[in-house]
């Protein structure tokens, strides 16, 4: 499960890049609730802002100004010296997209992409910690990497962050997937997994691996309803997974992937 606590390795926030901001706004609010605040003195939804459930901010929203980039989900993990995290980065054979900097007094982020071309972000928390509502119906449930080699992935992230991992063979013999857990803490932190899947699973992202996010859900039908509603698709599911909940994965309507999942009840 993922907490409001961040310890260090853990997601902390997300926001979403896009071509079109107030029609990401409206969609996002249709599927999953939410509220979205535009940033700025004069309240021009047309560059980025915040979304909010319940009062709480779940995520960030923004143009997508990067030259060839795809609309996406940018994951962050909590991490104590970005700067330190940037040299091991480097150390281990990643790529930095985005060189630490500071983002006012609410905290330091920087951004990267694996040795295999997966991108993530992390955040030094100044008086923002991150978002204010996690594993809760329209927050962060979980966190997931479909990449070109486990293996090595394992091998980075527990590097620069300090991953403990767990593997498990998947139902009906479809493969090895892997549990994350921040170090030092129990089994029941676990936030997130990664899978091994060939080139036609990462089609999405040209072939690169890729994170994306998993949304708690009410009712995942009823979502998924939302998101053919008002102009995403679905790339898989609504279907069960036992032990874990009812789950399909989705795009919006400029192709950023998402995953909502009801959980199975305890």
């Amino acid at each position: 499960m993922i907490t409001t606590d961040f310890a260090p390795g853990s997601p902390c926030m997300l926001d979403l890049g896009t071509l079109d901001v107030p029609a990401a706004a409206a969609f996002y609010g249709a599927v999953l609730g939410w509220d979205y605040e535009p940033m700025g003195d004069d309240g021009e939804e047309g560059e980025g802002g915040m979304f909010n459930k319940d009062g709480k901010m779940v995520a960030g929203l923004g143009k997508l100004t990067e030259q060839g980039a795809r609309p996406a989900w940018m994951i962050y993990y909590s991490v104590v010296d970005a700067d330190a995290t940037t040299r091991a980065v480097e150390s281990a054979g990643g790529t930095v997209r985005v060189p630490p900097m500071d983002l006012e007094q609410w905290g330091r982020m920087a951004q990267y992409s694996d040795p295999l071309g997966g991108q993530f972000a992390v955040w030094q928390p100044g008086e923002s910690k991150g978002v204010g509502l996690v594993d809760k119906p329209g927050s962060l449930s979980w966190t997931e990497l479909y990449t070109s080699d486990a293996g090595a992935a394992k091998e980075f992230y527990g590097g620069v962050l300090g991953w403990r991992f767990s593997d498990m063979e998947m139902p009906g013999g479809e493969g090895t997937y892997t549990l994350i857990t921040p170090s030092g803490l129990p089994e029941e932190r676990m936030h997130g997994g990664l899978m091994e899947v060939g080139k036609e699973g990462r089609a999405l992202a040209g072939g690169r691996p890729y994170w994306h996010p998993v949304f708690n859900v009410t009712d995942c039908d009823a979502a998924v309803a939302a998101v053919t509603e008002n102009g995403g698709s679905v790339q898989m599911g609504p279907e069960d997974a036992e032990g874990v909940g009812r789950m399909a994965v989705c795009l919006d309507p400029f192709d950023a992937d998402f995953v909502v999942l009801t959980p199975a009840e305890s």
